[in-house]
C-alpha cells in the first residue's frame, strides 16, 4: 500500500529526530550542528528547515515525547501498584526498559537537561521532572508508612540516589552485551532492597 505524502513526511521527521537525539547524546548539544544532523540524514541543511525551525525545536520535540511517554507509564504504575514495594520495583524496571528502548533520548536528557532547563522553551523539563519526583516520593513514603521500607530514610534523598544510579547506566550499558535490560534491573533491585527494605 502506497504511503501518503503526510505519512512519508511524518516518518522522515521521526528519522531526523532519531538522528538528532543520537548525535547530541554522543557529541553534546553545543558540539552538534544542524549541518551535522542534516549530513547524517543525507539532506542539505536548508532542507532540514522544511521539517524543523531550529536545532532547539528538534530537541524540544525529542524531550517532550520522551518525558510524556515516561510520565504516562509512571502514572499507570503508581495507579495500579498493588503495594509500595511493587510500585518501586515497577518504576525501576520501567526506567531500565526505557534505557533499552530509547538510549539516545535518555542520554540527551542526562547530559543536557540541566542546561536546557535554563533556556526559553524548555520550562517543561522542570515541571515534568517535578511530577516524576512526586510519583517516586509518593511510593517511598507509602512504603515507610506501611512499614515496608526503613523509616529513617529521607524519601527525597532516596529517590535521587536511585534516579542517578539508574539513569547514569545509559553512559556505559550496551545492548547485546553480557547483560540484558532485564538482568540489569534484577541486579539493581537486589541492591536497592538490601538497603531499603525494613528488617
Amino acid at each position: 500500500m502506497t504511503k501518503t505524502k503526510q505519512e512519508q513526511s511524518s516518518e522522515r521527521r521521526e528519522e531526523i529526530l532519531g538522528i538528532a537525539a543520537r548525535l547530541i547524546a554522543q557529541r553534546g548539544y553545543s558540539a552538534t550542528t544542524v549541518r551535522d544532523i542534516a549530513e547524517e540524514a543525507g539532506i542539505l541543511s536548508g532542507s532540514l528547515y522544511h521539517h524543523f525551525a531550529s536545532k532547539e525545536a528538534m530537541i524540544q520535540e525529542i524531550l517532550h515525547g520522551f518525558m510524556d511517554r515516561l510520565l504516562t507509564r509512571y502514572d499507570e504504575i503508581a495507579a495500579n501498584a498493588t503495594d509500595p514495594r511493587a510500585g518501586i520495583d515497577a518504576l525501576i524496571e520501567c526506567a531500565f526498559e526505557t534505557i533499552g528502548r530509547e538510549p539516545s533520548a535518555v542520554g540527551l536528557y542526562q547530559n543536557e537537561a540541566a542546561f536546557l532547563a535554563t533556556q526559553p522553551g524548555f520550562e517543561f523539563l522542570v515541571a515534568e521532572s517535578e511530577r516524576i519526583e512526586t510519583i517516586w516520593i509518593g511510593q517511598l513514603r507509602a512504603g515507610q508508612s506501611a512499614g515496608v521500607f526503613r523509616p529513617e530514610g529521607d524519601p527525597a534523598v532516596t529517590y535521587r540516589f536511585i534516579r542517578d544510579a539508574v539513569w547514569s547506566t545509559v553512559r556505559w550499558y550496551r545492548p547485546g552485551g553480557r547483560h540484558t535490560v532485564e538482568s540489569m534491573s534484577t541486579q539493581f533491585l537486589a541492591l536497592v532492597h538490601s538497603g531499603l527494605d525494613a528488617d
